[in-house]
């Protein structure tokens, strides 16, 4: 009984402690307030849960990971996994990660040949 317990205890711990990375950036508090704009070249796609992401190369050479809403909320934009494609130009409206070390934003709207993909509309700051 005691080392089932002990099991079980331990494999609940286990599995909290693997999932704080992922809690951590679910929602917007690890996002500073103040949205940026990125532009650059898609170097990669994926519309993988739990959300959709692009890796986005800028003038700079920094590769930014840029997370898209989740997928039913991408999939309202208009954005799919045909939509843009490797070497395509981007404009990424988003919050960036507070820690300044980070190349990580959440997109609020994404532009692709002039036209708008807004993950979440209501959060829009700037055109």
């Amino acid at each position: 009984m005691f080392r089932t317990l002990c099991s079980a205890t331990l494999a609940l711990g286990l599995a909290v402690a693997a999932s704080a990375p992922a809690r951590a950036h679910h929602g917007w508090s690890w996002a500073q307030e103040d949205q940026t704009r990125l532009e650059g070249v898609i170097e990669e796609i994926s519309m993988a849960p739990p959300h959709p992401s692009l890796r986005v190369r800028a003038a700079d050479g920094t590769v930014w990971f840029v997370e898209l809403g989740n997928p039913g909320r991408t999939a309202r934009s208009g954005f799919a996994a045909d939509t843009a494609g490797i070497g395509d130009r981007v404009t990424v409206i988003g919050n960036r990660d507070r820690d300044a070390g980070e190349a990580h934003m959440k997109a609020v709207r994404i532009v692709i040949d002039g036209r708008n993909y807004d993950m979440y509309p209501e959060r829009i700051r700037s055109d």
